[in-house]
């Protein structure tokens, strides 16, 4: 069912084009993360779809009674509102405890605020928790967001892709998502569309999927193997080898997949990296004895013991306000420990990327190119000696490098700040939520520099897809205290689950003495939903087998159906790279021939696409 669109719609500047002649739709039940770099106009379109903003040219279509809700990256509230106000208005509690919807936006988004607490008096994550909280809590049709996960931590996120998983009936509601959080994307959406050159490519699936049909468009674009995009291929293969169940795509497809990074190495050499390290750090970086940090009124860290070593690639997990800022203040030396000891190298030089830009307030008058030419002429990694103008190249700054710091966007200064802390070489780099404002190009080429980095890597992110793929290992700021992970981030939801089950049974115990009747209602959805959470991987397959309606002799005969298709699919495949091969060695002058192997090549892959649909249709009805 159509929900809406645009036709033919046109939208420029007067130095270039952001949408040109683009007709694309929305239906019911599309799950849609928007990509593409920054500028491009990923947000333009959005704003377009969603009514708020006029196209030059063209018109958006909508259904007569479909609602729609924006999330925007800014926060607006009314002066003077409560949290409570600017959520639900004036209904009392037991209006909106009424409704299911409500209660799981309250309890997982604003469980731990008061709601009566003014809006104005909240930090910034705390306003997009609350500004997302009031969009959800409404009933709409399409929702649009934008950067919906920007100032979440890993928990928050977590919950808000469980939220619109779950949100609306198969088939029903839709999400269109701008965002460069690729875990989200992957776990969210159904459907990516890529908006470049005035342009919407559209894929099927997530990121993953997304990645892996890019690459493959690419590949038949251009078969010479120097001009493949050796970038992309790298972030496919750690997707194919570290993160294999991120692809529901045929056998003959995975196959094809594997066939291409076949001859690309992992993305790290880690014994060289190490060995790299070690040579500029000596085998003594880091060692906390006992440590502890106290604040004012408050216990942040208490009898740490945590060693860092030569090489090693951390990632830092913890809610907001658990400590993490302050763990990496203590290795940076910005904090002092109230009680214990934290031993530092002597070759350490430790540089902080953190989400300020306050490195780059004195820059804001230099040129870009000058900035560079006071630097070392040549950068050493793991992969070999680049210089600062190959490093910005790679960064996507080689085309702003005579323009002024200042006129520089958010996500070119982020970029900047990164260049130019590599740049100074040092042997720890910390980095603070570094992915904020950047696109996932960028993050991809991002994550490609430090693959050579040589040097010991600790990442405070609640981006999971960046952490995953950055770092080695996995350490939360829990009650205090660090605790290694060896599980990960999956490790780390696992734990926070069992830890919000265990505060709302006290909770509860309490708000049922003092006879609360909001604060009974959102902890008993507050504990429904943690063991929800918990229990997701197990319960979740266990439904979908069981919703399938399938008795076990016709699942033996699907499952058999399917086999057979993919072979079709694999050997169908073959045929139409048979086609190609032959259309390459045909004589070019010769149009009757070569209309004769374009009709072949057309008419393998109509069968094909015939057969794709029918495996797609198995594979919905098993599960």
């Amino acid at each position: 069912m159509h929900l809406l669109g645009c036709e033919t719609i046109s939208l420029s500047y007067p130095n270039r084009t952001i949408l040109d002649e683009l007709t694309i739709g929305v239906d019911a039940g599309d799950r849609i993360g928007i990509v593409g770099r920054n500028g491009d106009g990923k947000s333009t379109l959005v704003t377009i779809l969603a009514g708020l903003r006029e196209p030059d040219s063209g018109r958006v279509t909508r259904r007569r009674d479909v609602t729609t809700g924006y999330l925007h990256q800014a926060d607006d509230f009314a002066p003077g509102a409560s949290i409570r106000e600017a959520v639900v208005g004036d209904a009392a509690d037991h209006e909106w405890a009424a409704v299911p919807r409500i209660r799981d936006v309250m309890s997982g988004l604003l469980g731990d605020l008061d709601l009566e607490a003014p809006v104005a008096g909240l930090s910034g994550g705390q306003r997009r928790r609350v500004a997302l909280a009031a969009l959800l809590a409404g009933d709409h049709d399409v929702l649009f967001l934008d950067e919906p996960t920007n100032h979440l931590d890993v928990e928050g996120i977590a919950w808000l892709a469980r939220h619109l998983r779950n949100r609306w009936s198969p088939g029903q509601g839709a999400v269109l998502v701008v965002t460069h959080d690729r875990w989200f994307l992957d776990e969210v959406t159904t459907q990516t569309w890529e908006v470049h050159d005035g342009l919407v490519d559209q894929y099927e699936g997530g990121y993953a999927a997304y990645v892996l049909q890019r690459l493959e468009r690419r590949r038949l674009a251009d078969q010479a193997e120097a001009k493949r995009q050796n970038l992309m291929r790298k972030e496919l293969a750690w997707l194919r080898r570290g993160a294999p169940a991120r692809t529901s795509k045929p056998k003959f497809r995975v196959d094809a997949a594997n066939a291409l990074i076949a001859d690309v190495p992992p993305v790290r050499n880690t014994v060289e990296l190490v060995g790299m390290a070690t040579s500029r750090l000596g085998k003594d970086v880091f060692e906390l004895t006992d440590v502890g940090v106290d604040y004012p009124g408050t216990t942040v860290l208490d009898g740490v013991d945590w060693i860092v070593g030569p090489g090693d690639r951390i990632g830092i997990l913890g809610r907001n306000g658990a400590g993490k800022s302050t763990l990496a203040g203590l290795l940076a030396g910005d904090v002092a420990p109230t009680r214990g000891r934290v031993k530092k190298g002597k070759t350490v030089s430790v540089a902080v990327l953190d989400q300020q830009l306050r490195d780059l307030e004195p820059l804001m008058g230099e040129f870009i190119r000058d900035l560079l030419g006071r630097k070392k002429t040549e950068y050493k990694t793991a992969g070999g000696d680049l210089t600062p103008g190959q490093l910005a190249e790679k960064l996507g700054l080689g085309d702003v490098l005579a323009n002024r710091v200042k006129d520089l966007s958010g996500g070119q200064r982020r970029r900047l700040q990164f260049l130019l802390t590599l740049l100074d070489e040092p042997n720890v780099l910390i980095l603070d939520e570094p992915t904020n404002d950047m696109d996932t190009d960028m993050l991809a080429a991002m994550e490609d520099l430090l693959d050579t980095w040589a040097g010991t890597l600790l990442v405070i992110s609640h981006d999971r897809y960046f952490m995953e793929r950055v770092t080695d290992d996995q350490f939360a700021v829990r009650g205090a205290g660090v605790r290694h992970l060896p599980g990960g981030v999956d490790e780390y939801l696992t734990l926070s689950a069992e830890q919000d089950v265990a505060e709302e049974a006290t909770r509860a115990a309490g708000g049922a003495a003092a006879g609360g009747s909001a604060t009974e209602a959102l902890s008993a959805s507050r504990s429904d939903a943690a063991g929800a959470g918990a229990g997701q991987s197990t319960a979740g397959t266990g439904a979908s087998a069981a919703g399938t309606g399938l008795s076990s002799a016709q699942r033996r005969a699907a499952q058999k159906e399917l086999s057979a298709l993919e072979r079709k699919m694999g050997k169908l495949q073959r045929s139409v790279d048979d086609v190609h091969a032959r259309m390459a060695a045909h004589d070019q002058s010769d149009f009757e021939g070569l209309a004769s192997l374009t009709r072949e090549q057309q008419g393998y892959e109509s069968e094909l696409a015939d057969i794709e649909e029918r495996w797609l249709e198995l594979t919905d009805d098993l599960g």
